[in-house]
């Protein structure tokens, strides 16, 4: 069977690998030079089973309103970006609700924690690489009651296989020697020791190279317009290189995947939620953080990937704008001084590279996948923050699909289903 997957991100990628394994003849359509070119491209590095809450915790909706055009604040919500995202913002408060928060922590966990099983069989069986480390994530607080909200957290998905250890500031700091400089301002930590980390574009590349080894085509440089469809059945893709047909098609295509679904009448609520990093060489600095660290407190990440340091953060609602701000990415900076003050003295500045990307965001926070009304295309996007986390367990899922095998996950409040007709 020939499989068009639309984008060419991890997730796009990855789905690729998976049906071109399973035998099928796949072709690959992005509009970059490249692979992982978009969202993929500089995003934090770190898979991570621990912190799959979706970002509309109970009380979100007054923290938005304090965040309103602040740009010292860790997330910004832009005024003109409100007139286009009140459908979805309507639903991001309403899926708020405690109880409806927890059933979708427990959705993303699930996905999680079997795509982080993929990732390690396929990294044995290929021996890709990609700049990956397994030492784990320590997340650090800095007041009591954070500390003990993400601890009980943590002991509510400790019985779905995530192990964790509650730390106080001493013990943070003989796991972490890197941050003795701050450990008077710290209460405390949680290490989730089975989180790992690596570069997402490295790896997609390289699953590309694996992907086309299997039999897959990439085709670059080739925009996609529109899905042509005849009753039940998507007929073909209109591309900027011409009109191209196959047997099924899965759309991956993150914070572009609406505009696409939309004429066909399908309704995929995702909107962008722009993240930003900074990327610098690591240089000589020889006791530089030996785990990946993300303060909660300052929303601030910091991951080794080889010789180069990752600082990542920030969730900016700004409507479909991927350019970066400097005054974001100097917040970015800033915080991440506050976590490592020698940062400082190890980084030269001038060769920091900002970036940012759009995060494909879900109103509830579960991505969308599998089948859809049309019996030959496949849904592949919507994973907001955790598309690295998800990346390898949704490709395989989805693959499974598409071959017309059961997948090896349940789809509960995973399809599109959840949102009305699909």
């Amino acid at each position: 069977m020939k499989v068009l997957v639309l984008g060419g991100g991890v997730i796009g990628t990855a789905t690729a690998y998976f049906l071109a394994r399973d035998g099928h003849g796949v072709e690959v359509v992005e509009r970059r030079h490249d692979v992982g070119q978009e969202t993929t491209f500089a995003n934090g590095g770190i898979i991570h089973v621990s912190l799959v809450e979706p970002w509309n915790e109970p009380g979100i909706a007054l923290k938005l309103l304090k965040w309103i055009g602040r740009e010292d604040s860790p997330a910004i919500l832009r005024p003109s970006a409100i007139p286009g995202m009140l459908a979805w913002g309507r639903e991001f408060l309403r899926n708020s609700a405690r109880a409806r928060h927890e059933r979708h922590t427990l959705v993303n966990l699930r996905l999680a924690l079997y795509s982080a099983a993929v990732l390690r069989e396929l990294r044995e069986q290929t021996g890709i690489r990609y700049d990956h480390d397994t030492t784990g994530l320590l997340k650090l607080f800095r007041d009591e009651a954070s500390l003990a909200h993400s601890a009980a957290v943590a002991e509510r998905l400790r019985p779905h296989g995530v192990p964790h250890r509650v730390l106080d500031a001493r013990e943070v700091v003989e796991l972490e020697p890197a941050l003795a400089p701050v450990a008077a301002e710290l209460q405390g930590g949680v290490h989730f020791p089975d989180d790992e980390s690596g570069d997402a574009r490295m790896f997609t590349r390289a699953l590309a190279d694996e992907a086309e080894r299997e039999g897959a085509r990439f085709r670059y440089d080739t925009a996609i317009e529109r899905l042509d469809a005849d009753g039940e059945r998507i007929t073909g893709v209109v591309t900027s290189a011409g009109r191209l047909e196959a047997d099924a098609y899965v759309l991956a295509l993150g914070t572009s995947s609406p505009s696409l679904a939309r004429p066909l009448g399908l309704r995929l609520p995702i909107y962008p939620v722009k993240g930003y990093s900074l990327t610098a060489p690591k240089g000589g600095w020889n006791d530089a953080p030996r785990t990946v660290v993300a303060d909660e407190s300052l929303k601030v990440a910091v991951t080794i990937l080889g010789d180069r340091i990752r600082m990542a953060g920030s969730a900016e609602f700004t409507g479909y704008d991927a350019i970066p701000s400097k005054r974001r990415a100097d917040y970015i900076w800033r915080m991440a001084r506050r976590v490592f003050p020698a940062l400082e003295h190890h980084v030269d500045r001038a060769a920091i590279q900002p970036w940012s990307g759009l995060r494909p965001m879900t109103p509830d926070g579960p991505p969308i996948l599998g089948a859809t009304r049309f019996r030959n295309l496949f849904l592949n996007t919507g994973h907001g923050h955790l598309g690295w986390t998800m990346a390898c367990g949704s490709a395989r899922a989805v693959a499974d699909v598409v071959s017309g095998r059961a997948p090896a996950i349940d789809f509960d409040g995973l399809t599109i289903e959840r949102f009305g007709r699909g």
